[in-house]
């Protein structure tokens, strides 16, 4: 997770030295990006399945290879076609293959403190970045930005297959029982294997209610990530700051997974996602009036804190809601919605500014949908009786 989210969310960092060679508009650039990310959601429904039947490990070792390569071949490109094949093709295949497949891996091996586990584990992300779009603008200043991406490309294709090798499916495998299986005696928590099949949750309203929440939460949360440092620097703030932005954005997010997951176990996952969903929208309101330095630290702390408790709370959501069956599947299907959202913000956000020349319409827009987000995580209601014995959000 740190690999994979690290060096995704660099682009970033490598958006204006692309932009300055090429001389392509943002939203030509964010294309790439946005493909990418509405590519690999889509293959993420086909790696859950076969992470349900297989394990994560042969699909996240697969998948790290074509993660390296496609950093590698990003060092050779000349023509904007090559940015869209190595980049939103190459990587997306990669991509798909890394989130959904750990995060399904987490509820059938704990059945007490899932929140908890899925906000450690997440934290990975989080970690990594902190950690690569710093270190992408330090090799980019000493060397450019085609030997980074060579750097980036061994590090991703060495660590993530490596890493694969250690992940199990569930804790059969190693003769051991999910934690707290024993201990746990509410019917909503025990680790059935049973549960919806991804043909028939398509079917329950919860499902759509879901989808809708994470194509309007990534809507703005991945135009931040690509776009952040390119709108600080557009103010007048240091290269060196505007990562660091990036860079705080990716500590506080740490915080928000562990401390949020936690709170999703205490409190109810409902009442938690309201909370993080309050803070994004926040943040994006601010944002717009965020001129000084020191504005764009707290904005990165509202905001790193929110979007980080937010990505710690899904899986345990949808393993309590459609049991574990299907799980990766139906977690594909819904991070496909995720891609939706966190295609079209960033491109639209390129464009806003190429036309207009400032990202703040695109900004209001952002905080508008955040809104929405929240409205309907409010009115979603536990389902009782049927297939969804297993969701328990805590009204």
């Amino acid at each position: 997770m740190m690999v994979g989210g690290g060096t995704f969310y660099a682009f970033g960092i490598f958006f204006k030295p692309l932009l300055a060679e090429f001389g392509w508009t943002r939203a030509m650039t964010s294309g790439a990006w946005s493909l990418c990310a509405l590519l690999a959601g889509l293959l993420g429904i086909g790696m859950g399945r076969l992470s349900d039947r297989f394990g994560p490990r042969p699909v996240v070792t697969a998948c790290g290879f074509f993660v390296g390569l496609g950093y590698l071949l990003m060092s050779q490109i000349s023509a904007i076609w090559q940015l869209y094949l190595f980049y939103g093709v190459i990587l997306a295949i990669g991509g798909s293959g890394i989130p959904v497949p750990i995060i399904s891996v987490i509820p059938r091996w704990f059945v007490k403190r899932r929140g908890l586990v899925t906000g450690i584990v997440l934290s990975g992300m989080g970690v990594g970045i902190m950690v690569v779009p710093p270190l992408a603008r330090h090799l980019i200043s000493i060397y450019d930005w085609r030997t980074s991406y060579i750097i980036v490309g061994i590090v991703a294709l060495i660590s993530i297959m490596l890493a694969g090798q250690f992940l199990r499916r569930d804790p059969s495998q190693m003769g051991q029982v999910p934690y707290g299986e024993d201990e746990v005696k509410e019917p909503g928590l025990k680790p059935e294997a049973q549960g919806v099949s991804l043909r028939g949750v398509i079917h329950i309203k919860q499902f759509w209610m879901l989808c809708a929440i994470l194509i309007c939460h990534s809507f703005g949360v991945q135009t931040i990530l690509v776009h952040i440092v390119s709108h600080a620097t557009d103010l007048r703030i240091s290269q060196t700051i505007a990562a660091n932005i990036l860079v705080f954005i990716g500590g506080l997010s740490i915080a928000g997974r562990v401390i949020m997951g936690s709170a999703g176990d205490r409190i109810g996952n409902k009442r938690a996602v309201t909370i993080v969903l309050i803070l994004v929208t926040a943040s994006l309101f601010w944002l717009l009036i965020t001129k000084e330095v020191w504005m764009f630290f707290l904005f990165a702390a509202i905001f790193g804190f929110g979007y980080g408790g937010f990505t710690a709370l899904q899986s345990p959501i949808v393993a309590e809601l459609f049991g574990l069956s299907s799980l990766g599947a139906i977690l594909g299907g819904l991070f496909f919605g995720i891609t939706i959202g966190g295609a079209i913000g960033p491109l639209l956000a390129g464009y806003i500014f190429d036309t207009a020349g400032s990202y703040n319409l695109a900004f209001l827009i952002y905080g508008i949908v955040s809104i929405i987000a929240t409205v309907l995580t409010i009115l979603l209601k536990p389902t009782r009786g049927g297939d969804c014995r297993y969701f328990s959000l805590t009204e």
